[in-house]
């Protein structure tokens, strides 16, 4: 869920302890935001669970996650390899150099064939490429009004026409003040307009790694179609 230098980790959960490191391995002009690598270096991440999100395997058992495949803000890559297995070319793209690496290795020792770079989730355009499908988990919600419109429009230049984005964030639903920002159903289909059609909304659940007082976090999950030009 690590796509883009426009928020940190900070703004997600409590501080963690990290350790520092360093990977130069990064595929776009502009460096990776630092708290995003940092999240990386010590315990998992809330996120980070190590098997894919449950919404995410039935969308794949329903053979929704076909074609070329993007993951924007893969993270460690479940959602990748998820995808690849089930017979999509699949690409995970993630701010996060750490991310990255763990996610190629994860891929390697699986014997999973799936590529994975480095790049700052605002800057989808630059891939040279469009996909069927955008896999979106836990990145949507990172944003401010300003940098979700950016989004928007980088993912409208990453998915090919009548393409599907599968995108689940954090909801309005939850309660409490810890974790990310909240984002309600009205913010939600205002930030997509009159280029995408909304074939589906529901309220879902991440689960999340222990420390926060809940296994699972209140979510939204939307199928969003990109509509042809007129």
């Amino acid at each position: 869920m690590t796509g883009s230098r426009e928020s940190g980790p900070h703004d997600l959960v409590p501080r963690m302890k990290v350790l520092a490191g360093e990977n130069e391995d990064v595929t776009e002009a502009d460096p990776p935001h630092p708290d995003w690598d940092d999240s990386y270096a010590g315990p998992p991440p809330p996120w980070d669970i190590g098997r894919p999100q449950p919404a995410f395997v039935r969308l794949a058992e329903a053979g929704t996650l076909t074609g070329a495949l993007l993951d924007a803000g893969c993270g460690t890559g479940e959602h990748t390899i998820l995808a690849a297995l089930h017979d999509a070319r699949a690409v995970g793209t993630d701010v996060s150099p750490r991310a990255i690496e763990v996610a190629r290795r994860k891929a390697a020792l699986r014997g999973i064939g799936t590529s994975f770079q480095v790049l700052d989730a605002l800057h989808l355009d630059t891939l040279g490429e469009t996909f069927d499908t955008v896999v979106d988990s836990g990145l949507f919600h990172v944003f401010d009004d300003d940098a979700r419109t950016h989004y928007v429009t980088a993912l409208q230049a990453a998915l090919r026409p009548a393409g599907h984005l599968h995108l689940m964030c954090f909801s309005d639903r939850q309660p409490g003040d810890w974790g990310p920002r909240r984002v309600t159903e009205g913010e939600l289909r205002d930030a997509f307009g009159s280029s995408w059609r909304i074939d589906s909304f529901a309220p879902d659940r991440f689960d999340i790694n222990p420390g926060l007082g809940t296994p699972t976090a209140e979510a939204w999950l939307a199928d969003v179609v990109r509509l042809a030009p007129r």
